[in-house]
């Protein structure tokens, strides 16, 4: 193995772990309705845990209502239920084909705890982000050590790692910051 995998290694963990930062992200609830929300939903269909796009159609009729239509119909009420056990925080309501899922407005309290949550998810994030750079330079050092990569190459591709982190540490802080910034909205 030389440096060269070493970096790019890293730059795929890197942005590997920035993608699982924007999914968990969408999953935070906004004042407005969006399909995004209910990505981490899954229902207990005959004895298998199924994603419920995965067995529904789901649409945005209204900004602050998401209809789900199961294509089969004796799931609503396991739908239902899978719904009030996530943490949206949401009462659906059915009418034997629909199920309805109205978002009222956020309180500023709620938006503050949104905000806690969201720069927590951030967080996460970017120490995902700092273990990879940790581990990436603990592979350079045993390179090096081994003789595989001289002292000034060690230190060339330390510098490149540690600006492939301040990369994905400022898209981190750049996404986290529009959706504090979404999260406020009224």
């Amino acid at each position: 193995m030389d440096s060269q995998a070493v970096i790019s290694r890293t730059e795929e963990k890197m942005s590997k772990a920035v993608l699982h930062t924007v999914e968990e992200l969408k999953g935070v609830r906004t004042g407005r309705a969006s399909t995004t929300l209910l990505d981490r939903v899954v229902v207990d269909y005959y004895g298998t845990k199924t994603p419920l796009k995965q067995m529904a159609t789901i649409n945005v009729p209204e900004p602050q209502l998401i209809t789900i239509q199961p294509w089969d119909k004796s799931v609503i009420p396991s739908v239902e239920k899978a719904i009030m056990a996530s943490d949206l925080g949401l009462n659906p309501s059915n009418d034997g084909n629909l199920i309805r899922l109205s978002f009222p407005p956020l309180t500023e309290e709620r938006r503050i705890e949104l905000t806690k949550v969201v720069k927590h998810i951030g967080e996460e994030g970017k120490v995902a982000v700092r273990n990879v750079r940790r581990d990436s330079i603990e592979e350079l050092k045993k390179l090096q050590k081994d003789g595989a990569i001289s002292e000034d190459d060690y230190y060339r591709e330390h510098d490149h790692i540690q600006k492939i982190t301040d990369e994905n540490s400022n898209k981190i802080d750049e996404m986290v910051a529009s959706k504090e910034k979404e999260v406020m909205e009224v």
